[in-house]
């Protein structure tokens, strides 16, 4: 194994590209929130950065990729990075130095956890986000990004397909989300209060920057400066464009084409490519990202309007459903000429299966497990915050602190 300076570069950018997502994130759910909120929003995902960031290095990553045991979790062979040094590992990416490998892996688990904080906003309070999202990192992130991408993980070793996590991050944080949804409640007011967004463009910005920074998610992976990072950035912005106009189609065929909902449509193009996108040619990604905006668009008409869950960001709508098409997605337009496996399409039936085998699995343990570890913050440290702060808004109850002057709502 040796270093190549190409690759090399390429993951480190990756990296950097990977990171700036957060704050895009940050941006684009802290101007859909109501601008009483809007500074606890945008504070999840900063202090999300720091936390999960620390954690990764000291035990998240070993955790992850270490020393398989079972095919459930890794060992503690990388504790405090000990043997991820400047050289390539051994097991994982061997043109790269190790700890090139390691922190661009530490970027998905940032905004994983990010991620879901857009289902509880306006209501949990900010110590339990925290609590949570320690234990969640430890105990749901890691285990899951071992079965998929981790040496011995069960399910890629049985065939599962997920190039830049449609399952670890999409699946694992939508449906992760929605338990977190049904322990907390509805917010104050809902459904029956209008609940704007408080600033739009902002929205718009936010977009833009995960659309940027997902270049380096779903390129990045193939963690390499060749082809098959070149097959994954095309496909990667075709699955977008595609998403994005077709939500403004939907929009605009039941009143007018929202550029809130454009630019969510974008970003379920872009999560419903992330686990195809070093598997299937660029050609698919259209009928990809037009499914996805169906299937998200009207997710969230049932979810969220008919059966009234306050998913208040509607991250089980977007990441969760759009990452379960995406891992279907997978198996149907796999070609074996693009990543060596081949699809429905090419007459393997069984990679559906396997597909749908993997979204099943990820989602009943990160809902059973994101629920037990509700409940006990729940018990412990409190996962709401009281009716009064709610009222006032969480900018000024939790962090005292105000967007912006005159009025709160």
């Amino acid at each position: 194994m040796s270093i190549n300076t190409g690759d090399t570069a390429w993951v480190l950018v990756s990296s950097a590209l990977v990171l700036l997502m957060t704050p895009g994130l940050a941006f684009f759910y802290g101007g859909m929130a109501r601008r009483k909120n809007l500074l606890s929003t945008i504070m999840m995902s900063f202090a999300i950065m720091g936390l999960v960031g620390i954690i990764w290095a000291l035990w998240g990553y070993s955790l992850s990729f270490g020393t398989d045991y079972g095919g459930f979790i890794g060992g503690f062979d990388f504790l405090g990075l000990v043997n991820v040094g400047m050289a390539p590992s051994e097991t994982y990416a061997g043109t790269i130095p190790h700890l090139a490998f390691m922190t661009f892996q530490g970027m998905f688990a940032i905004i994983t956890v990010a991620l879901i904080t857009g289902a509880v906003v306006e209501r949990m309070k900010f110590s339990a986000l925290l609590v949570f999202s320690l234990l969640w990192i430890t105990l749901v992130y890691a285990p899951v990004c071992h079965w998929v991408w981790g040496d011995g993980g069960w399910l890629g070793g049985l065939g599962a397909l997920d190039f830049a996590g449609g399952a670890v991050v999409h699946i694992n944080a939508g449906i992760s989300a929605l338990a977190l949804v049904v322990l907390l409640g509805r917010r104050r007011g809902f459904p029956g209060d209008t609940i704007e967004a408080n600033n739009i463009p902002m929205v718009a910005l936010g977009a833009g920057l995960l659309w940027f920074g997902w270049f380096g998610f779903n390129a990045g992976s193939a963690l390499t400066a060749g082809g098959l990072a070149a097959n994954a950035f095309v496909a990667t912005n075709l699955s977008a464009a595609a998403a994005g106009f077709t939500w403004m189609v939907l929009s605009w065929l039941n009143r007018r084409p929202s550029l809130l909902g454009t630019v969510t449509g974008a970003v379920a193009g872009l999560v419903a490519i992330t686990p195809a996108a070093g598997f299937v040619p660029p050609i698919a990604a259209i009928p990809i990202g037009v499914v996805v905006s169906v299937v998200c668009y009207y997710s969230i008409v049932l979810f969220k309007n008919k059966l009234c869950f306050d998913d208040s960001l509607d991250v089980f709508a977007v990441h969760g459903m759009g990452g379960i098409w995406g891992a279907l997605a997978t198996g149907i337009f796999a070609s074996s000429a693009v990543g060596g496996v081949a699809g429905l399409f090419e007459g393997n039936v069984a990679q559906v299966l396997m597909q749908l085998l993997s979204i099943l699995a990820v989602a009943a343990f990160a809902f059973a497990a994101t629920w037990l570890i509700g409940k006990l913050v729940d018990k412990t440290v409190g996962l709401r915050v009281q009716q009064a702060e709610e009222t006032i808004g969480l900018d000024l109850s939790q962090h005292g602190e105000r967007a912006y002057g005159g009025l709160l709502r």
